[in-house]
């Protein structure tokens, strides 16, 4: 759904969409992009939630549009939703777990292998990873277990709630193949006959597929952080900026871009959630860094209470809430780690846990506040918590849903298993830091540094560093200690 306008005089024509393949880029070519922007007066580029920039134009004249990003070669839609972005997971990659077979040349030569830009919603993801949602495009395409081989999910009509599973499992070098085909047969305005589409796709191309084995397993983990300076494996680092109100200055972009240039920098990539990372920052400069964050006043601080908000790009509205609810929130004793939400302000597919949802009534506007099915994201199914209730009870209702989504948490929403015991004496697992000796606990997480109780060590982020004494994930060992 292209994303809301900021205010009444702004209409959904005047918005230019910069399809960024897959939310990857070079920062030459991010680069080539701000400048084309500064130059017909942008002053800031928002990012979408289909990881694609967005920016407003409405003095600029279609001509003028398509003789400036025609000459960089890049692609961009300014007539509504002609287009669309592919979403990918890969910037998820050294960030948080993934599949082990997917790796960056997994993404790039999928995308590659599209020489088309696709007028249906395309997702390809991991299902290991909980930044990217797996369920918002038209066509689902999720990793399996088996090396090279993907899911295919479709969502027939716009909002549905359930999907059509594909009874096969599609090659890597297929993916492209079965969308082009999909959208030879898709019919604008009619929901999509998946079944028949399929059917007619399998006895035309020559595609290579396998039959289903294991079902798919949702994603169950927290959500991640994604903001601020950590540790890659590989010894480097990576950058996540997210500012609030998702209006990037054009001067701090083009600075950015250039320090990457500089740097030896080859990728940016772009969340669903109005943010950027940086990977592959060496040591050495991340003085450099600091001092552009500074000159900036850039805070890469943030709570989790900003940073896990989805709303619409440009909806004033929208925008308002959030700050109303975050400082409200923020004055009580609440924990939102592992949580997310949307403000709903018309029909979206939903990737979150927690919807507050606009509902205009004669006095204003109420809210239904609904929560997904086990407060996974990518469970299609939402249930009612409260219905239209006004803007100040908002706060304490979702106070109530966090500790809801707490009392439900056990270990198998973390794939944990219980701590082993022997018969002569009661034992548990800890992970215990070779530098300085410092125990994680799985049972007992790190909440002072943001990790609930029952998160696996094995789920952590690979930027996960000791508290004690900054040692990496690594240095940390499997030991047996008495209760």
């Amino acid at each position: 759904m292209l994303d809301q306008v900021e205010n009444t005089t702004l209409v959904k024509e005047d918005l230019v969409r910069v399809f960024i393949k897959g939310g990857i880029s070079s920062p030459g070519d991010l680069l080539q992009i701000i400048q084309v922007a500064e130059e017909i007066g942008v002053e800031h580029l928002h990012f979408g939630s289909r990881q694609d920039i967005l920016f407003a134009s409405p003095n600029i004249s279609r001509a003028k549009l398509r003789e400036t990003f025609d000459s960089i070669k890049t692609t961009y839609d300014c007539d509504g939703e002609s287009y669309q972005n592919i979403v990918t997971s890969y910037v998820a990659l050294d960030v948080i777990p993934s599949t082990s077979w997917l790796a960056a040349h997994t993404y790039h030569y999928i995308l590659d292998t599209f020489d088309f830009q696709p007028k249906l919603k395309v997702n390809i993801t991991d299902p290991s990873q909980t930044m990217v949602p797996l369920f918002t495009g038209q066509l689902n395409f999720i990793a399996s277990e088996k090396d090279g081989y993907w899911h295919l999910y479709i969502r027939e009509e716009e909002n549905a709630e359930v999907l059509w599973e594909c009874p096969n499992l599609i090659y890597n070098y297929d993916i492209a193949k079965v969308v082009k085909a999909f959208e030879g047969l898709y019919v604008p305005g009619k929901n999509i006959e998946s079944a028949k589409v399929w059917k007619t796709i399998v006895s035309s191309l020559d595609i290579n597929t396998l039959a289903k084995g294991d079902k798919l397993k949702l994603p169950t983990g927290p959500f991640p952080y994604y903001e601020g300076m950590h540790r890659m494996i590989s010894g480097k680092y990576w950058l996540g900026l997210y500012w609030r109100n998702n209006k990037f200055d054009i001067p701090f972009l083009k600075q950015m871009c250039e320090l990457c240039l500089k740097t030896g920098i080859g990728k940016i990539t772009l969340t669903p959630w109005k943010s950027f990372i940086v990977k592959g920052i060496d040591n050495k400069h991340i003085i450099n860094w600091e001092k552009l964050l500074g000159k900036f006043g850039i805070n890469v601080r943030h709570s989790s209470l900003e940073l896990n908000w989805h709303l619409p790009v440009l909806d004033q509205e929208a925008l308002d809430l959030k700050n109303y609810l975050v400082r409200a929130l923020d004055k009580q004793d609440i924990s939102t780690y592992g949580l997310t939400f949307t403000i709903k302000t018309k029909p979206v597919i939903l990737f979150t846990s927690v919807v507050i949802e606009s509902i205009e009534s004669s006095n204003g506007s109420t809210y239904n506040i609904l929560y997904a099915k086990d407060f996974n994201c990518n469970e299609p199914k939402y249930i009612t918590f409260v219905k239209r209730v006004p803007k100040e009870a908002i706060p304490p209702i979702l106070i109530e849903l966090s500790h809801l989504y707490y009392e439900k948490l056990d270990n198998s929403n973390y794939d944990i298993d219980e701590p082993k015991q022997t018969n002569t004496s009661q034992t548990v697992k800890v992970y215990q830091c070779s530098n300085c000796l410092s125990i994680y606990d799985e049972s007992l997480g790190m909440p002072e540094e943001g990790i609930p109780r029952n998160t696996q060590f094995n789920f952590l982020p690979s930027s996960f560093t000791c508290p004690t004494c900054d040692a990496d994930k690594e240095s940390f060992q499997e030991i047996e200690m008495p209760q």
